[in-house]
């Protein structure tokens, strides 16, 4: 863990969204297994939801594509796959839907193969959350200071 104060700015603050996000997301898949096939259903009966889903989902995966082409250490490189993973996935849903749906079917179809994956989709959401918070909490508080001293950062 030395090398913790020495992570990017960039992969630390991702770290600390995209870490807390997974583990919700990945424990909430585990805890409501039996509602997932419906949810996939229900999802996959309008044509409209995966469209919408993939208007929101690509430019996020585009955002951090652009903000963090780092890929040296294992929470940068898991930060830009993950960004490279859910620009594919908004791309995925906006132009071929129901093969992309069909797929997640039969993942889900596959139990205990899905629950083993999303399981290190939650470790991983886990790692990204130690290592991102615990470089915020190892940081000097620089700013407090300059706000007293009356210098207040710019908007542009």
């Amino acid at each position: 863990m030395r090398a913790l104060p020495h992570l990017h700015t960039r992969t630390s603050l991702f770290a600390r969204v995209l870490g807390p996000y997974l583990l919700v997301a990945a424990s909430t898949m585990l805890t409501r297994a039996s509602a997932l096939r419906t949810l996939l259903a229900e999802f996959d009966a309008n044509v409209v939801w995966p469209w919408v889903a993939g208007a929101f989902v690509l430019p996020i995966g585009l955002t951090i594509i652009v903000l963090h082409p780092y890929w040296r250490g294992a929470p940068a490189a898991i930060v830009s796959l993950l960004g490279w993973l859910t620009a594919f996935k908004g791309v995925a849903l906006m132009t071929f839907p129901y093969a992309y749906l069909s797929w997640g079917n039969d993942v889900v179809a596959q139990a205990p193969w899905w629950q083993v994956g999303t399981v290190i989709v939650a470790l991983a959401g886990l790692y990204l959350s130690i290592v991102g918070w615990a470089t915020a909490v190892g940081r000097p508080a620089s700013l407090p200071a300059a706000r007293a001293a009356g210098d207040m950062p710019r908007a542009a």
